[in-house]
């Protein structure tokens, strides 16, 4: 080694990206399967009501597996911004900083569609008033309450949301342009724990014994 200064990497950096994908999958599968759970024994049905799924399939056509289902499907995804400031990175130890991501809240928009044509239209109205009964009674999914809830996830928290006939219109046209018997709801405070890594900071060492970040 030369005389001059030379550094030692006592540590490598590492990336983990949160898989929030994943978590709003699992947490709108969690609330679809307990209103499906509650509309069978409702309705004393052996076959599933429920399901996840688009409106429409990519050539323009309904989809055919939605016929006489309530169908949940996700409508837009915001950033809840009433928590105040937080901190973008928070930092432990001094060789070796593993930053981690503060908690990240999400509002996401759910929308709860019957699907029932022709003669069953009334039983469309049928099972969208007892999805409301469903979330009137039972608005807070927690670890207590829901113990398949993604440990990520503090909670879910649904309200009910009013739209105006031109929003609702618009909606629609966006979404199949056939209105269905619906009702649309904003779950909040879908919380991301920090626990995941967002990357550890190298420190880099000089001959001299000083420390500096990388």
């Amino acid at each position: 080694m030369n005389s001059k200064k030379s550094t030692i990497i006592n540590s490598l950096n590492i990336l983990i990206l949160i898989d929030t994908e994943q978590m709003i999958d699992t947490s709108i599968t969690v609330i679809a399967d307990r209103l499906n759970q509650y509309l069978k024994n409702v309705f004393d049905l052996s076959e599933d009501v429920v399901v996840v799924s688009n409106i429409l399939e990519q050539d323009g056509s309904l989809a055919a597996h939605i016929d006489n289902k309530v169908v949940v499907f996700l409508v837009n995804i915001e950033k809840e911004s009433i928590m105040g400031h937080q901190p973008e990175l928070r930092s432990a130890g001094a060789s070796r900083n593993p930053s981690a991501y503060p908690p990240l809240r999400l509002n996401l928009y759910l929308m709860f569609a019957a699907s029932f044509g022709g003669k069953n239209y009334p039983e469309s109205l049928k099972f969208i008033s007892q999805t409301v009964s469903f979330f009137q009674r039972s608005p807070v999914f927690d670890h207590q309450t829901t113990p398949e809830l993604d440990d990520r996830v503090e909670k879910l928290v649904l309200d009910m949301e009013n739209i105006s006939f031109r929003d609702l219109s618009s909606l629609w046209g966006v979404l199949s342009g056939k209105y269905l018997p619906s009702v649309l709801y904003k779950v909040r405070m879908l919380t991301f724990h920090t626990g995941d890594i967002k990357k550890a900071v190298s420190s880099i060492q000089d001959t001299d014994g000083s420390v500096r970040g990388r």
